[in-house]
């Protein structure tokens, strides 16, 4: 299944989480203008997942529901492509790529294997969107997507 959602241009505020048939997967309380941390709400209403970066850190943490760690993202440097790492601890640690200039993004574990993918589907003056698309049995989509916005806010931190 693939899920849709996007940033809002002041970073906060509450933004849709959609299916490809356009029905509600859930929401993103994106928390504030100031700083970078979000809440990720199922269709229930229910908190899955919240992400945050912590004081002068350019690493990305991803809580579950309960407030217990679940994976932390961290950009990692490389020419002429995009690279990010996700560790999920027992669950393997992944990798983010994305070649240089592309819209385009896939998530690998440590076998190489394609486990999902997604794509910046926004237009140039509108706020970022992104389309999703989970193989994985390991990483829930909800956590993908809390996985994505960190990349999303890792990288807007960096072009400061």
């Amino acid at each position: 299944m693939k899920l849709y959602f996007r940033d809002n241009f002041f970073n906060s505020g509450v933004t849709e989480i959609l299916t490809e048939s356009n029905e509600l997967a859930g929401e993103l309380d994106l928390k504030s203008a100031f700083g970078s941390s979000l809440h990720l709400y199922g269709a229930d209403g229910v908190l899955k997942y919240s992400g945050a970066f912590p004081i002068f850190s350019n690493k990305w943490e991803v809580f579950g529901a309960d407030g217990e760690e679940v994976g932390v993202l961290r950009h990692r440097i490389a020419f002429f492509s995009k690279l990010f790492e996700y560790d999920a601890g027992e669950r393997g640690c992944y990798e983010i790529t994305s070649p240089a200039f592309s819209r385009e993004y896939e998530i690998s574990d440590e076998a190489s294997t394609l486990v999902a993918s997604f794509e910046r589907v926004s237009g140039w003056f509108s706020a970022d969107a992104y389309c999703l698309e989970n193989h994985s049995d390991v990483l829930n989509s909800y956590e993908l997507v809390t996985v994505v916005m960190g990349m999303h806010e890792i990288q807007k931190r960096t072009k400061r």
